[in-house]
């Protein structure tokens, strides 16, 4: 993933520099969606705009931090054609990619450390999604979304 759009609420704020500059190492352009201070905020609104960013072809993915990362990946996960997943270590990250084709990498400050938080986006970001058997379900988990809608 070359674009990327980054959310988080006032206590994912924590990680959000350092992430931010790990990914601009990378070459990886970053969409800042907030939020912009540790002043209290609500994770639904940043989980939104990143999901919608996703959807309108802006970004190719999305980076999502909260507390856990719970809430903001299920806020996130409301929009039809995002697969965001809650990682708390990086083989997770990985196979969701591979296997999942996930869209949204969502963590919690409040669960992993910044150079956890760090191999988590970097086994999430350099696996690519393998298709075959998995596109199968990826394409099942889509129908059930449209049947819903």
């Amino acid at each position: 993933m070359k674009r990327v759009a980054f959310g988080c609420d006032h206590i994912g704020f924590i990680l959000k520099e350092d992430i931010l500059a790990h990914l601009h190492a990378r070459g990886v352009e970053v969409k800042d969606k907030g939020a912009w201070s540790s002043e209290r905020t609500d994770y639904p609104h940043y989980a939104s705009s990143v999901a919608q960013s996703i959807l309108d072809n802006e970004v190719d993915g999305g980076i999502l931090i909260c507390g856990t990362g719970v809430g903001i990946s299920i806020t996130a996960n409301k929009f039809p054609g995002i697969r965001a997943v809650v990682c708390s270590e990086p083989y997770s990250a990985q196979l969701s990619r591979q296997h999942n084709n996930t869209n949204v990498l969502a963590f919690g400050s409040r669960v992993v450390g910044l150079e956890l938080a760090k191999m988590i986006v970097d086994a999430w970001l350099d696996a690519e999604f393998e298709g075959g058997r998995h596109q199968v379900r990826v394409d099942a988990i889509a129908a059930i979304e449209q049947a819903q809608n």
